[in-house]
């Protein structure tokens, strides 16, 4: 009898420890419409088996291990959105005229006035974003550093050179 307790009890051990998901939530995502929610969520589910559930500023992402979590983060950061709890990229600290950013989420006006709110914390003094856009320059004294983290500050990413 002790036994086959024993065993029921490895045997559902093994079956949890199976089906073990992992999950982490970032916070201060910019999510400021419904081309945001779908744009994230289709970020996340494109790495299979991730789910996600986006809030005004919190994604939860929901996968079957630590590591299809952190793919699902990565397809999150490609599609130009950031969240604290996120790794940031990195980019030169090296003062320039001209930066251009590439891969940026711009769905609306909304989105292309946070990201025009952040490279101007970050001292520009134009862009070019519009909706849509793939690809962005941003004029002004600035480091390229000091407008990526301005932009992870407002829950945007992207590729800055």
């Amino acid at each position: 009898m002790k036994t086959s307790i024993i065993t029921l009890l490895a045997i559902f051990a093994v079956t949890f420890a199976a089906r073990a998901e992992s999950s982490v939530t970032l916070t201060g995502v910019h999510n400021c419409c419904k081309g945001c929610a779908n744009g994230i969520t289709k970020a996340v589910t494109s790495v299979a088996g991730a789910t996600c559930t986006a809030d005004k500023g919190s994604v939860t992402i929901t996968a079957k291990s630590e590591a299809d979590a952190k793919m699902a983060v990565t397809a999150l950061l490609d599609a130009g959105y950031f969240g604290e709890g996120a790794t940031a990229g990195t980019a030169s600290e090296v003062k320039a005229k001209s930066v251009t950013v590439e891969g940026v989420h711009l769905c609306c006006g909304k989105c292309v006035t946070a990201f025009n709110k952040a490279a101007t914390a970050a001292g520009a003094t134009k862009t070019n974003a519009v909706k849509d856009a793939k690809s962005v320059t941003v004029e002004g004294d600035l480091s390229p550093k000091e407008l990526l983290t301005a932009l992870n500050k407002g829950g945007l990413n992207g590729k800055v050179k």
